[in-house]
């Protein structure tokens, strides 16, 4: 895989070529460190933006914001309206119906929980603005993945790694100091090697410097990981440092294991599988959410019962309003995508309560 000037954000010019016969069998444009095909980049990038770009992310950073709130507030609804069982046995009058399809919602939404509190989490550590935060949170309490020290003088402190970095355009562009041989890369991977990097899934990648060492990582994020890396000298064949995986803290293996999984990597197929099932799964559940909403609307939709939530705030007591604003707050800041769209939320919310209250 190469990378040029023009190259996309995380994107590399890819050459198939046979290890016999040292044919050219493909020539592509491929994504991120494991190179995935064009018709997996389209969908990677229509899951997170929407193919609009920058602009589409905010669309998948929005809905990882509130998943999570929206996963809660149905349990506890659940848990504080159960349908009685004498109505889910009950002839098929509307009310029965509605009680009915509400407990096939309920139940499949916490069956769904746990997953869906997993992907809301997950997904934040990529949104823009929510993941920046996140990464300065655990950069101040040292909860970075470290990465190798390319610095060959040794006088630079350790690197620490992004592990989205195939999402993002942290590649380097400089042409190189020297032109590469084919010898530097077989020294190179020997010493790499010999230090114990074993995967049969490897990234070599050269050093745009002179002063700087070559990285050789395993790139397997399968069960169990093999991800460690080896910073290597091309001028001596010297590993000057290596940063193993097991020696990782838990919240940066935590996290490894948790962006591979939502990935679909960390336990092949059957990771693939179990997401596609969830994904199935959280569709039926937002077709009968629908479809309940539908069944409960007012005969009289100009006169809806449905409550503003400043009606709501009005029957609180000044201390369940005191923490929930400190709550609010310290999530806006925390999540900006949900600070804002919670705002406009109140603004149409106050003008439901304002034309309420002329009614």
């Amino acid at each position: 895989m190469f990378r040029f000037a023009d190259s996309a954000p995380s994107e590399t010019r890819a050459l198939f070529i046979d290890p016999k016969t040292l044919a050219v069998r493909g020539d592509l444009t491929v994504y991120g460190t494991s190179g995935i095909l064009p018709l997996r980049t389209t969908l990677d990038y229509l899951h997170r933006s929407l193919l609009l770009g920058d602009i589409g992310r905010n669309y998948s950073e929005l809905a990882a914001s509130w998943l999570w709130v929206a996963a809660l507030g149905g349990v506890l609804l659940w848990a504080v309206q159960r349908t009685p069982r004498r109505a889910k046995a009950a002839s098929a009058s509307r009310t029965q119906r509605i009680l009915r399809l509400r407990s096939w919602h309920s139940l499949l939404g916490v069956a769904l929980l746990i997953g869906l509190l997993f992907l809301s989490a997950t997904g934040l550590t990529w949104s823009r603005w929510a993941g920046d935060n996140i990464n300065a949170l655990r950069a101040h309490y040292g909860w970075l993945t470290p990465a190798v020290n390319t610095q060959l003088d040794n006088g630079m402190p350790p690197m620490m790694l992004d592990e989205h970095a195939e999402h993002h355009a942290h590649m380097m562009r400089h042409a190189p100091d020297t032109p590469l041989s084919a010898a530097q890369f077989d020294g190179v991977l020997a010493a790499a090697r010999a230090s114990g990097i074993d995967a049969a899934k490897l990234e070599i990648r050269p050093s745009y410097q002179a002063n700087r060492a070559w990285i050789v990582g395993e790139i397997d994020r399968r069960w169990p990981t093999q991800v460690d890396s080896v910073a290597v000298n091309p001028h001596t064949w010297r590993v000057t440092d290596k940063v193993e995986f097991a020696n990782f803290g838990l919240l940066a293996k935590l996290t490894r294991w948790g962006v591979d999984a939502h990935m679909g990597i960390l336990f092949g197929v059957a990771n693939q599988l179990v997401l596609a099932l969830f994904g199935l799964a959280l569709c039926v559940l937002i077709v009968l959410g629908y479809r309940l909403w539908w069944q409960r609307r007012p005969a009289q939709p100009r006169h809806s019962p449905a409550e503003t939530l400043i009606q709501a705030w009005q029957r609180m007591s000044l201390s369940l309003r005191f923490l929930l604003s400190v709550v609010l707050i310290a999530l806006a800041f925390s999540l900006p995508v949900m600070g804002i769209s919670l705002v406009l939320f109140l603004l149409l919310d106050a003008w439901r309560w304002y034309r309420a209250q002329r009614a």
